[in-house]
């Protein structure tokens, strides 16, 4: 699990993502795509932020990011390739780790099909482009 890097990467994520709201947290979801001039390797880039507004301790939300960072690194079944931003809520703080653990595999099976693991799926949330598929005319072969 790498981490979201640069206020660029954090906008994106924010404007073309998908929100996914639980009481513990929400989780703004988009495909997998490599940085700039970054070979395909598909995994988990997740930004997570808690705000002073949230809780206005820095103990509380160091707290909260450090539990939230190993509930994800410790998923049963890994996390599927995406770009990712997680807010926790307080009340991460005292809920119990398989309870916040769940509440994560939660989310991930109700985010659209294109993030969920094994989905290689179409991108946000829109239909598929229909391809045309134009019959082409038997060519006469040559002696």
């Amino acid at each position: 699990m790498d981490s979201l890097r640069g206020d660029r990467e954090f906008r994106k994520v924010r404007s073309h993502g998908v929100a996914v709201r639980d009481p513990l947290f929400t989780l703004r979801l988009t495909e997998y795509r490599p940085r700039y001039g970054e070979q395909w390797r598909p995994r988990a880039i997740i930004g997570i932020v808690v705000s002073k507004k949230t809780l206005k301790r820095a103990v509380d939300r160091n707290r909260a990011r450090r539990r939230v960072r190993e509930a994800l690194r410790t998923l049963p079944g890994g996390l599927p390739p995406c770009r990712a931003i997680l807010l926790p809520n307080p009340a991460v703080l005292s809920v119990d780790f398989l309870a916040l653990q769940s509440a994560l595999i939660r989310a991930l099976e109700r985010a659209p099909g294109r993030v969920k693991k094994g989905s290689g799926g179409n991108s946000g949330g829109r239909a598929p482009v229909p391809v045309a598929v134009t019959a082409a005319a038997p060519t006469p072969e040559t002696p």
